[in-house]
Order: structure tokens, then C-alpha cells, then sequence
């Protein structure tokens, strides 16, 4: 499915700009914030704004085609995968990681058979990377 149908099937009217975004948050797993989207974009697209680029993901967010990460408390991050999943910051390189995660929670289940309807779930972890790891043991 290319970005203009997959704007469509969360009921986004497409635009150049919205194109663009959702195409930059899909390619981009890094998690990028506002800041870094625009950045990537003005050169591309002059007319551009921060604004504009605020308004879209706030769009996208309401119709459920992103997700806002506030796993940083200084910056919130945008995530163009929707699936079930969980995320783990680096405290070394500040790097995001997506983590698989199980469709069904245990927890959710006890939730809901008390009565709670859970309608979102965010699981972040926080600790060393990998690579952030090797680097500290040479």
C-alpha cells in the first residue's frame, strides 16, 4: 500500500505535505521528533512549516495513524508503525528501539475483567543499547 492509500484507509485526505510526513515517518524507524521531521522536509518542501508539520501528527494521532511517544520527557517522538509494540531508550545514545510485544497482556485481561476498558497500552523500557554496551566494554 503506498502513503496516499494509507492516508486514505485511516480517513486522512491527502496532501503534499501530509504525504510527505507519513512518507518520512514510515521510512524513518528512528522515531523522529517535530523538529527532526521538518528539518528533513523544508528542503524538499519550502512551504513547510513547524506548524504545519505539529497540526499533521496531531492529525495522524487523532485518526489513529501514529502513535506519540513521550518515553523522553524532554521531547515527544512520533512512531508511523500503529502495531502492537513495545519501546526501549538508550540512556547512552538516546536511540529508540522498537520491541515486539504480545498481542494479548495478562494484565489487560485483568483489567477487563474488572470491568476497565483499556483502549491504549504503552510499554517503554529504558537502559543500555547493544552497541552503546561494546563501546563501554573497549
Amino acid at each position: 500500500m503506498n502513503v496516499y492509500e494509507y492516508l486514505i484507509s485511516y480517513n486522512i485526505k491527502p496532501s503534499v505535505q501530509r504525504i510527505a510526513i507519513m512518507d518520512y515517518l514510515l521510512k524513518h524507524k528512528a522515531h523522529p521528533c517535530i523538529d527532526e521531521i521538518y528539518m528533513a522536509l523544508c528542503k524538499e518542501i519550502p512551504t513547510l512549516s513547524k506548524t504545519t508539520v505539529y497540526n499533521t501528527l496531531k492529525l495522524f494521532i487523532e485518526h489513529g495513524a501514529a502513535r506519540m511517544l513521550t518515553i523522553d520527557e524532554r521531547n515527544a517522538c512520533f512512531d508511523g508503525d500503529t502495531s502492537v509494540h513495545a519501546h526501549f531508550q538508550c540512556k547512552a545514545c538516546g536511540k529508540i528501539y522498537d520491541l515486539p510485544m504480545e498481542m494479548k497482556d495478562p494484565e489487560v485481561e485483568k483489567l477487563a475483567q474488572n470491568g476497565f476498558i483499556t483502549e491504549e497500552t504503552h510499554l517503554y523500557y529504558k537502559g543500555i543499547c547493544p552497541e552503546c554496551s561494546k563501546e563501554n566494554q573497549n
